[in-house]
């Protein structure tokens, strides 16, 4: 493995995993020593880059939401020196914007009222026209009353989503609270998923269907990444009142219940929607935040197609891999990049195939020492030793790697282990691993290339999470996988 390249104003702290092939360069951080090369604020002055969203500018400019209400311009953030690095504030006076996209000559930003359009009409990069391009959902003055996005989907619908109220003031019974929202011609909102908590990252993968993670807390057992589409129901019920709005989409057909295993609550309630994946608490992060494809033709290395989930506590970066089995989306996740120095908030590509990753703290617990912060990402070139893909098959699982498997080790039923497990689907706050039962590795078959196993699992079962480890699985070099863990949500068992 190469040496580690850090380009940074500090070290990070601790283990960086797939860090020995992807380099980092702290562009800017809470704790740099000098303060942000502006265009318009004076040396000293700094500036809290709080990163709420992220999109590019069609001049090849990175526009960056922050938290407490502002859009900036940051020219030179493909740069490997900070000095070359200058910001432009484009707008100012927004409430609480967790997200931006750049839309033909404007840019939309969402914020907790409404979806504004920002545009500069006469080219000094400053918007001088915020315009309400979509309204419509209550806004109490609660706290974790935000709305997030908005995202396009491959039909063209703008989407956002809504958080469900929390604390003094919450009223989840007014409209649109913890839906996933269309937005129509007229500037008005369609609501076409509901079941919500915390709906704070939204991303489309290569076909252009949506997705969007949620956090573990009341009625999310774990972290999903839901496949997002109209009709669903996602499990919250604390918004249902809006299913009776004239614009609504989905209606349940019949009571939600409570304190059963969830594979016993989707057989109950027709609407309600299993995660495409589930992240299991703490081994898979604990609060996922946005969703980015690689789409960048092998410059970040060989994992194009797949999706990075970043994650708010545990400061990371982590990867999922998604497979169709009767027409519907699962698959497995993996971690992937760890210890950044601040909450992982939101990711985008560059020109250059680098992730750039945006990250605030905002008050929450985080193991980030820092309280924002914008990192850029590059692949070095070498290839890390990981599982690449765990795809379903109707007696196992095939496991493709990144590189050759010494055949011995890979082909020893030893060196692998797996059990499964599910969840209660209640009120409380998360759930523990229930039903856990073992999943005996009959048979480990090396593929001719050496690159994939096809592992014969017994006990499979539909709807529950089968976490894999193979810890004695090595390269033919004898390198151990950098990580040796998955986790696949089987909600289905394909026939063939």
């Amino acid at each position: 493995m190469v040496k580690q390249l850090i380009f940074s104003l500090s070290l990070f702290v601790g283990s960086l995993n797939a860090g020995d092939v992807y380099e980092r360069f702290e562009i800017l951080t809470a704790s740099s020593p000098s303060s942000p090369r502006s265009k318009e604020w004076q040396p000293g002055q700094g500036l809290a880059l709080e990163i709420s969203g992220m999109t590019w500018t069609s001049d090849g400019r990175l526009a960056v939401a922050i938290r407490k209400g502002e859009v900036w311009f940051i020219d030179g953030a493909d740069s490997d020196s900070v000095d070359e690095v200058s910001f432009k504030r484009f707008a100012s006076g927004l409430q609480e914007p967790l997200g931006i996209l750049q839309d033909g000559d404007s840019f939309l930003v969402a914020q907790r009222t409404e979806v504004t359009r920002l545009r500069d009409t006469d080219g000094d990069d400053v918007a001088d026209e915020y315009l309400t391009a979509a309204s419509g959902w209550n806004v109490s003055g609660a706290y974790h009353g935000y709305t997030y996005g908005p995202e396009r989907d491959a039909q063209g619908r703008l989407w956002i989503t809504t958080n469900i109220d929390m604390g003094d003031h919450a009223d989840n019974d007014a409209a649109w609270r913890g839906w996933g929202l269309t937005i129509n011609a007229d500037g008005s909102v369609s609501g076409q998923t509901a079941g919500m908590r915390s709906p704070s990252g939204l991303g489309a993968n290569r076909e252009g269907d949506l997705f969007y993670s949620d956090q573990q807390g009341t009625w999310m057992p774990a972290t999903p990444i839901n496949h997002l589409r109209p009709g669903a129901f996602y499990g919250n019920p604390s918004g249902l009142a809006s299913q009776d709005l004239p614009s609504s989409h989905m209606q349940l057909s019949a009571k939600v219940p409570e304190g059963i295993l969830y594979p016993d609550a989707l057989a109950r309630l027709p609407e309600l929607t299993p995660p495409a994946v589930w992240l299991p608490y703490n081994k898979v992060g604990r609060s996922g935040t946005d969703i980015q494809v690689i789409d960048q033709n092998g410059r970040f290395g060989p994992f194009d197609g797949q999706l990075l989930i970043g994650e708010f506590t545990n400061v990371e970066v982590n990867r999922v891999f998604l497979e169709k089995i009767d027409g519907e989306y699962q698959g497995a996740c993996f971690r992937f990049l760890d210890h950044f120095p601040s909450a992982v908030f939101r990711l985008s590509f560059g020109s250059d195939g680098s992730l750039y990753v945006g990250m605030t703290n905002r008050g929450w617990s985080s193991l980030g020492n820092r309280s924002y912060g914008l990192v850029r990402v590059r692949w070095s070139g070498e290839t890390p030793f990981e599982i690449k893909e765990m795809r379903a098959k109707p007696d196992g699982f095939e496991l493709v790697f990144t590189q050759p498997v010494d055949p011995a080790k890979a082909s020893d039923v030893d060196s692998y282990r797996m059990d499964n497990y599910t969840y209660l689907y209640s009120g409380a706050y998360g759930s523990d691993e229930l039903d856990k039962n073992e999943n005996p590795i009959t048979e480990a078959i090396v593929g001719a290339d050496e690159m994939s196993v096809y592992l014969k699992v017994k006990n499979l079962k539909p709807h529950y999470v089968h976490e894999l480890h193979a810890e004695g699985v090595a390269n033919q070099m004898g390198e151990p996988l950098l990580h040796s863990a998955a986790y696949y949500t089987l909600n289905r068992i394909p026939k063939k």
